[in-house]
């Protein structure tokens, strides 16, 4: 069966009314989730497996897939309007999205989000539908020496996320390399940096961090600020982008849909890496780098762009392989075995309506979210003009509820405590907290990646450099990490003269 007819296929399913109808419900349902901080795609599509029991496979595919690309389209609410990640992927649309909301241009941020999102959503199916299983070959020719050295890469442009000292950057990076071990050692069953506490084997979740560093943070810097004043936060701003805008977001978002996709194409990468590595990538090619983080609207764009794209390349492996892409992808995998679908190589050919009808869903699902978050920002944004008190008790509420739905422990409300006074103690000392998330998100993979590559090797570290693609990008590495210090070196030097 040629890509037309699969896809004539796949919009048969996808546009009967059983179909329609539980796209809507899913993208819905995404959407709300995504703007509850903690909670995320994967709670949502671990509380839908029980209603598909005994359902159509296709349709039931359908329903998880418009839970996961919707709340990809709601983090950036939380994200834009309170400074809390409704989602991990929707963390990088923090750094220049909250900046946006203080500047009374919540609704401009909030509508580049929507857009940004259908582009790299829609973009990245084109591509699912064309070029799946010629991808997903790809992604399976990456070993753990290409995953370590894509890890390093990112991880060594931690000097892009802070517009100050770059060994501050780096400093931070290591403290989130340093939490990123603790827990229970993958490989050996140690645990490491537990303290003799339970609750600390298995590790520290992403969410506490995120949600301490950054709206802890915030809030804390709002109450101990009281006097300040943010007249500008109660303006919601119009909805309206420029023709300018359009012509300075257009290669944006191009750009780095191409990159999302290729990111999620890669087992394990998924949405919170493609949006970090798009955001790093716009500083690193603009103009003028010094506005990202200060309210840029290309800040905005490329991660929301980046994640949506992504998590429609997480599709491939799962679909073409039976490879989960990403934390969501590997639930989804549970729920189809569950159903009878083995996906796999033989899932174009002996289910054709669960392979074509997930894709063809994406284009509508797509069309669907942006119908109806455009006309609902603002009503979102709104959330704005709560005063100051509920607005810091909602941003409290939110980050305890969303880190005890985690795993429904009290110990780790003591931990989101902790960090958000350390994120506070770091704006202080001006320690960018971007390069700690990162290094967090990034140490674990990379580590796991370059221990499996010493044991392919026998203890040789030579497997980096005989690898072409590894060696291309731990030279990349190399240079995102020489070039900022040369940079600050040339600029001390310029200043004492």
């Amino acid at each position: 069966m040629d890509v037309f007819q699969g896809l004539v296929q796949g919009f048969e399913v996808a546009f009967s009314m059983q179909g329609l109808l539980f796209v809507f419900i899913g993208v819905s349902t995404g959407t709300i989730i995504g703007m509850i901080p903690g909670l995320g795609p994967i709670t949502a599509i671990a509380v839908m497996i029980p209603i598909t029991y005994g359902m159509n496979p296709a349709i039931a595919l359908l329903l998880m897939a418009g839970v996961y690309y919707g709340a990809a389209y709601g983090g950036a609410a939380a994200s834009i309007l309170l400074n809390a990640p409704g989602t991990s992927e929707a963390t990088a649309t923090m750094f220049d999205g909250y900046p946006l909301a203080k500047q009374g241009k919540a609704g401009k941020a909030l509508a580049i989000a929507a857009i940004g999102s259908f582009v790299g959503g829609t973009i990245s199916v084109i591509f699912l539908t064309l070029f799946a299983p010629l991808l997903a070959n790809v992604a399976v020719s990456f070993g753990p020496p290409e995953y370590f050295a894509l890890m390093l890469m990112g991880l060594m442009a931690i000097a892009s996320l802070s517009e100050g000292s770059t060994i501050k950057a780096l400093l931070s990076g290591v403290i989130g390399l340093m939490i990123a071990t603790i827990g229970i050692d993958d490989q050996t069953g140690t645990p490491r940096f537990t303290f003799g506490t339970p609750h600390l084997m298995e590790g520290i979740d992403f969410i506490v961090i995120a949600l301490g560093l950054f709206a802890l943070a915030e809030v804390t810097s709002l109450i101990l600020n009281r006097s300040a004043k943010l007249k500008d936060m109660k303006k919601i701003g119009s909805l309206k982008i420029t023709k300018k805008e359009y012509k300075e977001l257009a290669p944006t978002m191009g750009r780095q849909s191409v990159l999302g996709f290729l990111v999620g194409v890669l087992p394990g990468a998924g949405g919170t890496i493609s949006s970090f590595l798009a955001y790093i990538f716009e500083k690193k090619i603009s103009k003028n780098p010094e506005e990202l983080g200060k309210g840029s609207i290309k800040g905005v764009a490329a991660p929301e762009t980046a994640n949506n794209a992504a998590n429609n390349g997480a599709f491939v492996p799962l679909l073409s392989l039976g490879i989960p892409g990403s934390g969501t992808t590997a639930v989804m995998l549970g729920a189809l075995i569950v159903l009878g679908i083995q996906p796999g190589p033989l899932l174009m050919t002996d289910h054709t309506d669960v392979f074509w009808g997930v894709i063809a869903s994406m284009y509508i699902g797509n069309v669907i979210l942006l119908i109806l978050n455009l006309p609902l920002i603002p009503y979102i944004s709104r959330i704005l003009l709560v005063p100051r008190p509920l607005l810091i008790s909602l941003v409290i509420f939110f980050c305890i509820i969303g880190v005890y739905a985690v795993n429904f422990s009290t110990f780790h409300l003591y931990i989101l405590l902790a960090f958000g006074i350390i994120g506070y103690v770091m704006r202080l000392i001006q320690f960018p907290a971007a390069p700690l998330l990162l290094a967090f998100i990034l140490g674990s993979m990379m580590e796991q990646a370059f221990r499996q590559s010493l044991t392919i090797s026998n203890g040789s570290l030579s497997i980096f450099v005989t690898s072409p693609v590894a060696a291309v990008l731990l030279f990349i590495a190399f240079l995102s990490l020489l070039v900022p210090i040369v940079k600050d070196f040339r600029e001390k030097r310029k200043s004492t003269k």
